[in-house]
């Protein structure tokens, strides 16, 4: 049940026909694990607190630096140099008292990491490194649990949505393979602040439709963000029969 303060609080999400009172409690009984606190991770956590996810399980290994508060929106001048998890913990338990959160302040690793993501509902991959990628997505699929990718830098950013849970649905593996030796980092390339906040608050809004319950996810799509053009493009993707990750999941 929702008690009068919570009512109050998420009256104007409650008043959507989609959400209702309804998609209000899936919210209240959800689990996520977002990986990465940053430029990402940011508006994704803020978005899924304000709106009454239940629990927020949160990982990051690094600390906050001053060259984050460029675009890393959680963090303020104050928490540089503290861990990026503690510093989101104290923001969001700020913002919405009622949300449970758990910390994982360590690097996680395959056990860990399949540990964490049996733990939830639903994962948002906010990491900006293609071996971490990899190894959520390969966890999400072991585990059938539904994952939120996003990914900026430079001008360009990029989301989908990989649900083991459909037969259709490619994972993260199908679409990328094996990477590039050349990937680059933000702090390589560049990346300017307002389109990681966008990419996010996307990544956030399809979390909470699988969540919730209504609407269509990004499943067998991409969607392409040209931020010097204020262009946006979609990609249809399908699933790779051959895939090492995901090949077998409905032999």
């Amino acid at each position: 049940m929702l008690n009068d303060e919570e009512l109050l609080r998420y009256s104007r999400q409650i008043l959507l026909a989609q959400v209702d009172i309804d998609g209000q409690l899936r919210l209240k009984q959800s689990r996520v694990l977002i990986v990465g606190l940053g430029g990402l991770g940011s508006p994704v956590a803020l978005y899924l607190a304000a709106a009454g996810v239940g629990e927020l399980h949160l990982a990051d290994f690094d600390s906050v630096d001053l060259t984050n508060l460029q675009r890393q929106i959680m963090h303020d001048s104050n928490s540089v140099g503290i861990s990026k998890v503690d510093s989101a913990l104290a923001r969001l338990g700020t913002l919405n008292p009622q949300v449970a959160l758990f910390a994982h302040r360590h690097a996680l690793d395959e056990d860990s990491l399949a540990h964490a993501v049996a733990a939830v509902d639903l994962v948002l991959d906010c990491s900006d490194n293609f071996a971490t990628r990899e190894s959520v997505n390969a966890a999400c699929v072991a585990a059938g649990k539904p994952l939120v990718s996003g990914a900026a830098i430079r001008l360009e950013g990029q989301l989908s949505v990989f649900d083991p849970r459909d037969p259709l649905s490619p994972c993260y593996h199908c679409l990328y393979g094996h990477g590039s030796d050349a990937e680059l980092t933000c702090s390589e390339a560049g990346v300017l602040g307002p389109l990681v906040g966008l990419v996010g608050s996307l990544q956030a809004l399809e979390a909470l439709k699988l969540l919730a319950g209504f609407g269509q996810p990004l499943v067998g799509r991409l969607l392409l963000v040209d931020a010097l053009g204020s262009r946006f493009r979609e990609l249809r993707v399908k699933r790779d029969p051959a895939c090492s990750v995901c090949g077998g999941r409905h032999a």
